[in-house]
C-alpha cells in the first residue's frame, strides 16, 4: 500500500466518481481506476462500490477512508515540520554568551525570535568569553555572543575562522556602592583618581573591560589607589554591592545592571563603548537555524564593526 494510492482513494471517494477525481488529480480516468483496482488487488477486499451513477465505498472503504485520512494528515504534519526544521523554525541551538550580554540582550533577543520561530529550542551557557570562542571551535556551541575592545583587530585576527555579526554598542558606567546613591549623574572619571577599583581578570585572547578602563584612564590621567581583580564581572560585583569597592562596567542597553543592588551612573566624559559580537564558525550559517538567528542579530544593529 503506497500513499500515493491512498491519496487517490480518498479523492475518488471525496468526488464521488472516477471522473471527477482523475480531473481533481490531473490524470487520466483509466490511470485512475486501474491504480485503484491495484490497491484493492493490494489489500484483498473490494473498497468501492461502482455504478453508472458514480461510486460509493464498501464498508471496508470506510474504514480505510477514515484510516487514510488519518494516515496522510500525519504525513502532511511530518513534511511541515521537516520543512521547518529546513528554513530554521525548528530544531535545536545552543547559545555562549558571557554573563553580561545573558542579563538583559539576550533574553530580548530570544523574546523576539521565539515569537517566529516557537518550536527552536535554544539552550543556554554562560562561559567568559574565551572560553565561549573554544566551546565554538570545539563545535559544543553553535553560536558565541562576547563583548571585546578594539573590534575591528578582533573581526581581522579570526578572519577564515570565525564569521562575525556586530551586534551594537555597549556603553561603559560606573557602578558604585548602594551608599552612594547621592552620587551625580554623570559622574566625572576623575572621581576614580585615588580610589580603589575593581576589574576583571584580562585576558590577551579577548581584549575586553580591563583594556578599555586602563586606556580609559591613561587618556584622563586617572590613577586608582589600588586595583584589584576578580575572575568575572559577576565575581566582583558583589564586593560593589558589599561597599569594598567600584567598578567601571559594561551596561548593555543601559539596563543590564538594574537588577543589582548598585547605584549606576553615567561617566564624563564617557569612556568608548565596548562592542557585542555575536560569533559562529566560518560557514556556519548554512545551518538555516543559524542563520535566522543572526538575520535577528544584523537586524536590530545599527553600527556595523
Amino acid at each position: 500500500m503506497e500513499l500515493r494510492q491512498l491519496r487517490y482513494f480518498v479523492a475518488v471517494v471525496e468526488a464521488g466518481s472516477m471522473t471527477a477525481a482523475a480531473a481533481q488529480l490531473h490524470l487520466s480516468q483509466p490511470s485512475l481506476s486501474v491504480a485503484v483496482s491495484q490497491l484493492e488487488a493490494d489489500v484483498g477486499v473490494r473498497l468501492l462500490d461502482r455504478s453508472t451513477r458514480g461510486v460509493e465505498p464498501t464498508s471496508a472503504g470506510r474504514y480505510l477512508l477514515d484510516a487514510a485520512s488519518r494516515l496522510l494528515g500525519e504525513v502532511d504534519d511530518v513534511t511541515a515540520a521537516l520543512g521547518r526544521f529546513g528554513t530554521g523554525l525548528a530544531g535545536s541551538l545552543t547559545l555562549a554568551a558571557v554573563p553580561v550580554l545573558m542579563w538583559h540582550r539576550v533574553p530580548a533577543l530570544l523574546r523576539a525570535h521565539a515569537a517566529a520561530a516557537p518550536e527552536l529550542e535554544v539552550q543556554l551557557v554562560d562561559p567568559p568569553p574565551w572560553t565561549a570562542i573554544e566551546l565554538l571551535a570545539q563545535r559544543k556551541v553553535d553560536v558565541a555572543a562576547v563583548v571585546v575592545a578594539g573590534p575591528r583587530r578582533f573581526t581581522e585576527r579570526h578572519r577564515g575562522t570565525l564569521d562575525v555579526v556586530d551586534w551594537g554598542e555597549v556603553p561603559l558606567v560606573a557602578a558604585l556602592p548602594p551608599a552612594e546613591r547621592d552620587a551625580p549623574d554623570p559622574l566625572p572619571l576623575r572621581s576614580f583618581d585615588g580610589a580603589e577599583v575593581l576589574l576583571p581578570h584580562r585576558t590577551a585572547a579577548v581584549p575586553s573591560l580591563p583594556e578599555a578602563v586602563d586606556a580609559a584612564f591613561r587618556r584622563h590621567g586617572v590613577t586608582p589607589a589600588r586595583v584589584r581583580t576578580a575572575p568575572t564581572i559577576q565575581a566582583g560585583l558583589p564586593l560593589v554591592e558589599a561597599g569594598l569597592t567600584r567598578m567601571v562596567l559594561p551596561d548593555p542597553d543601559r539596563a543590564s545592571l538594574a537588577r543589582f543592588d548598585v547605584t549606576v551612573r553615567r561617566l564624563d566624559p564617557e569612556p568608548p563603548p565596548l562592542r557585542a559580537l555575536v560569533l559562529t564558525r566560518a560557514g556556519a550559517a548554512a545551518d538555516p537555524k543559524v542563520a535566522r538567528l543572526l538575520e535577528r542579530v544584523a537586524a536590530n544593529t545599527h553600527h556595523p564593526v
